[in-house]
């Protein structure tokens, strides 16, 4: 089977994502540009303007803010592959962000500008559904996260991490897991043992 292109794979997630059909994907088409990140890279700094959405091909990202008091980086949001990397506050509210977006390793996306996606929202609706879809997931997004943090254990937190980024585990080190799950390095290692153990 013919492995599929960068842009037929983003044709298909936003189909997936929205229902995008291949006339409403090609109307995007001169919007997308390509570019690759080496590990370390910022996608978005603190404090700017995101005004870039992203879709990975390759690699991953953070989100993480650095405490005042300790200098220790916390990480707030992940994204791998076939996932949309964007500070989704600061890209739809065009505010500036609260926190840095890095890449964890090498990576490749495909990225649209705020303005010519606003520009799709006006030429079609399913666009225009599109932009409500994003805005939804950003507002689910966060309350999740921030809900995991209440109601759900750090193994439970764990399990989401490996439903919603199975890859990821492969690629970064385990301390920027601890840190997105909120524990230390040890009570990781005993969450992962007694897991591999069930």
């Amino acid at each position: 089977m013919q492995q599929m292109t960068e842009i037929e794979t983003l044709a298909f997630a936003l189909n997936q994502f929205a229902d995008l059909t291949a006339g409403d994907f090609n109307m995007s088409i001169s919007f997308w540009h390509s570019r690759t990140y080496k590990k370390g890279d910022f996608f978005n700094h603190q404090k700017t303007v995101c005004r870039y959405l992203g879709f990975i091909n390759e690699g991953a990202f953070r989100s993480y803010i650095i405490n005042k008091k300790t200098d220790e980086e916390n990480n707030i949001f992940l994204y791998s592959k076939n996932q949309f990397v964007v500070p989704f506050k600061s890209f739809i509210n065009q505010t500036p962000c609260d926190y840095q977006t890095q890449a964890l390793t090498d990576a490749s996306i495909l990225y649209i500008h705020i303005d010519d996606l606003l520009s799709l929202y006006k030429q079609s609706h399913k666009w225009e559904r599109f932009g409500r879809l994003l805005a939804e997931k950003a507002f689910n997004l966060t309350t999740e996260r921030m809900e995991s943090f209440i109601f759900k254990t750090p193994e439970e937190r764990y399990l989401d991490l490996i439903q919603n980024h199975p890859d990821i585990f492969n690629s970064i080190p385990l301390y920027h897991i601890s840190s997105y799950l909120g524990i230390q390095g040890p009570s990781l290692s005993r969450i992962r043992k007694r897991i591999s153990m069930k």
